[in-house]
């Protein structure tokens, strides 16, 4: 990545987090990693495919500092060495025993990217030069409530793109809340209920794919747009919360830069998700109560 872009990344993390930068000291573990990723670390590259410089680790960190001599650094030979690791990493190797969570923020908080004991991948456009801290065995989502982007995704979880009523581009009112993970990721259901609708359109705004999920006891229908439904639903089928439904697609959107889920909860019985663009009028209400009443949080 060009300087330019390494420096766009680290103001827009600072954004994420509000300004405050938290002070944390170097603990005295720190001074025995020596750049090499070792069997039972967990090891940062300052290049995608595992190029450059390499900064290891044997615990969690919290937060990694900025600025030298406080921050962790790139130790290894090779391009980014002696550069601090916040929001310069594009790629990790889990070589401990233990799955290691990557964290848009510091203290263990936003988006997120799980590394299973033995991954050796590029990270997400989410989290690529966005990397604020990580965590070794981090605990499963809380108790009573859980993220809407982790439970619609699961594994590793996503991130909301655009909230209800967020859109600032186009005419019209957004109905729902867009959530994204990776083109190909498996979508679930977050509510059950029966099948009412299902339109698989295609890829690049050639056809809009809908899932429309009624649940009577609520009567409210949850609507899916834009991922790839799986070729077993039918109309009629009874789906359980949590169930296996999609992958994530751009179906109806014009390129794969764009794909999304669209998530929309509607009022009653509804087969078809509500007109966003050129309607200035505004069908569904607020959906966020209705998903903390149901165990979610709105993240």
């Amino acid at each position: 990545m060009s300087k330019l872009g390494k420096s766009l990344a680290v103001v827009t993390a600072a954004m994420a987090v509000g300004g405050t930068v938290v002070a944390t000291a170097v603990p005295a573990s720190a001074a025995a990693r020596n750049g090499k990723c070792e069997t039972g670390e967990f090891c940062y590259y300052f290049n995608s495919n595992h190029k450059g410089s390499v900064s290891d680790f044997t615990s969690s960190v919290a937060n990694y500092a900025t600025k030298q001599p406080e921050c962790y650094d790139f130790k290894g030979a090779g391009a980014g060495k002696g550069k601090c690791i916040k929001n310069e990493a594009a790629a990790a190797w889990n070589r401990s025993s233990k799955t290691v969570r990557v964290y848009f923020n510091s203290n263990y908080s936003g988006r997120y990217q799980d590394f299973k004991p033995g991954a050796k991948v590029n990270l997400s456009p989410a989290l690529k030069n966005q990397n604020a801290s990580h965590q070794f065995n981090p605990s499963a989502p809380p108790k009573g409530k859980t993220n809407l982007s982790y439970a619609l995704y699961k594994t590793g979880g996503g991130w909301i793109s655009c909230r209800f009523d967020g859109y600032t581009t186009t005419k019209g009112r957004h109905e729902g809340i867009d959530l994204i993970r990776r083109v190909g990721a498996n979508v679930y259901s977050l509510t059950s209920g029966k099948i009412i609708s299902v339109a698989r359109g295609y890829n690049g705004g050639s056809g809009l794919s809908t899932i429309a999920i009624y649940n009577a006891s609520l009567n409210k229908t949850v609507i899916y747009l834009h991922s790839a439904p799986k070729s077993s639903l039918r109309v009629g089928q009874n789906i359980k919360r949590g169930q296996l439904i999609a992958t994530e697609a751009w179906r109806g959107v014009s390129s794969s830069g764009a794909a999304h889920t669209h998530v929309e909860v509607r009022p009653g019985k509804q087969p078809r998700a509500s007109k966003s663009v050129n309607d200035p009028v505004l069908n569904n209400p607020n959906p966020n109560s209705f998903w903390v009443s149901q165990g979610y949080n709105v993240k």
